[in-house]
């Protein structure tokens, strides 16, 4: 019994342009006790290998996180699957804005010890005690309120190509560097102000929202389905998008486009750029903002050294690889120093003020 991905990237690439069917991008996420996550974990894979779903899927015993593509006229079957399972019944799914048949080329069902490296221990708060989410109608209100802390719940290289308008930005690696950092500096105003907050898809608002109420916080409100439903729901009833740039995605498409804004710059030559990409080099594979020109120029790579590592044989590169492991410059998306235009590191607060007049 087949529990596990065989085919190569390549090798699956292939089969999907010769199938020649459209696929759907998706996304869920649901907080709930799995009492073994392992044989959960081997159901869903037995079943959605055959439903020829592709994606990265996190269970733990707190539930399940899903980012995932399938067949578009197999979105039935996966669909009714879903609805079996007890508290998978009637889920939302965040369909993507932009589809693209190669979004995910392997199925990766994985167990871990939480769906979102949070690095909170659930034992010493309520995490059933979340916010109040609010749909785009309701968000475009409060975040016009003067009486508003809009909060992006993201990392830097996120929030870098796309965020709300006026949103603060916390200048984070993790998602958990971001909880300790936003509570010191809205310390003052846990009961005056509503902390708004936003996320890709939802799941990490989930837990920051419950995570600042147990901390005193009196008003606090998420985005409901993040940032991939309020574009939804924006387009559907024809509301003000208060979104600009792109909305970055954790699949081979890297980004969405929710408005024609390019906020951000190429980090090689300070260009208006918006696009991210790896480097070449496969002992590198650095994410950075890269324009047409440098990509052009550096061979997609993201320094003189690894664009020549690059141009050498595949034999000459792998034995320069062997026993070296992944450059560390693999873990600092878009910050390693050779990057001139990377983004500054900043306090928050250094361009939006939090006490409003």
């Amino acid at each position: 019994m087949q529990l596990y991905n065989t085919l190569s990237a390549k090798e699956r690439a292939e089969l999907i342009e010769k199938a020649g069917k459209d696929r759907l991008t998706l996304s869920f996420y649901q907080y709930a006790k799995i009492t073994n996550p392992q044989e959960f974990r081997d159901q869903l894979f037995i079943v959605w290998n055959q439903l020829d779903v592709l994606g990265r899927i996190y269970v733990a015993t707190e539930g399940i996180n899903a980012q995932l593509s399938l067949p578009a006229d197999r979105f039935n079957e996966f669909k009714t699957h879903l609805d079996n399972i007890d508290f998978l019944k009637d889920i939302r799914l965040n369909i993507a804005i932009e589809q693209d048949n190669l979004s995910f080329l392997k199925l990766k069902v994985k167990v871990r010890h939480k769906i979102v490296a949070d690095g909170l221990n659930d034992d010493t708060f309520d995490v059933t005690n979340k916010g109040i989410h609010v749909g785009a109608d309701t968000f475009n209100e409060l975040i016009e309120d003067d009486n508003t802390v809009l909060v992006d719940m993201r990392n830097h290289y996120e929030s870098e190509i796309g965020h709300f308008k006026n949103a603060i930005t916390p200048d984070v690696d993790t998602f958990r560097e971001s909880l300790d950092i936003i509570e010191d500096d809205l310390k003052e105003h846990k009961e005056d102000k509503n902390l708004v907050m936003y996320c890709t898809g939802g799941i990490r608002c989930e837990k920051a929202s419950a995570y600042f109420k147990h901390k005193g916080f009196k008003n606090v409100y998420q985005l409901e389905g993040g940032i991939i439903e309020y574009t939804r729901q924006v387009n559907d009833k024809g509301l003000e998008n208060k979104f600009i740039g792109k909305n970055f995605v954790f699949d081979e498409r890297r980004a969405e486009k929710i408005s024609d804004d390019i906020i951000a710059c190429c980090h090689q030559c300070g260009e208006p750029a918006d696009v991210h990409t790896n480097c070449a080099n496969d002992a590198c594979h650095l994410l950075f903002i890269q324009c047409d020109k440098c990509k052009e120029e550096m061979n997609n790579c993201c320094s003189n050294n690894c664009k020549d590592i690059h141009a050498l044989p595949y034999e000459e590169q792998k034995a320069l690889r062997k026993g070296q492991g992944n450059s560390n410059d693999i873990f600092k998306k878009g910050r390693a120093d050779h990057l001139p235009y990377k983004k500054d590191l900043r306090n928050i607060f250094e361009t939006l003020k939090v006490d409003k007049k």
